[in-house]
């Protein structure tokens, strides 16, 4: 009986079929912040509806609780005036909230 060699492309099939998350990451150079079947309590970012203290329009902003800095600028998609968006979580959830005008 004679023994083949597997060509490069079952070689390739072979790396890939191997690779998990970590690899992956690992290959691309990336830091997960969160993994959805780590059982993190924690979701990354939360969406909140907000009123824009200059022209009154509601929108809705994604919050992200994993950022070092609970503070950010978002302009209104509306009017387009710079909105301060101030919050505070505790456990998972917001538990303060601002959407001001910036000064």
């Amino acid at each position: 009986m004679k023994h083949t060699k597997p060509s490069d492309l079952e070689r390739l099939r072979q790396r890939i079929s191997r690779l998990d998350g970590q690899s992956i990451d690992e290959l691309y150079g990336l830091e997960p912040v969160w993994e959805p079947a780590g059982g993190a309590r924690l979701s990354p970012e939360e969406f909140v509806a907000v009123r824009c203290p200059y022209c009154g329009e509601r929108l809705e902003t994604r919050v992200d609780l994993t950022a070092d800095e609970p503070q950010y600028v978002e302009d209104c998609e509306v009017c387009c005036h710079p909105i301060q968006i101030r919050y505070s979580f505790e456990d998972g959830d917001i538990v303060d909230f601002e959407a001001n005008i910036l000064e």
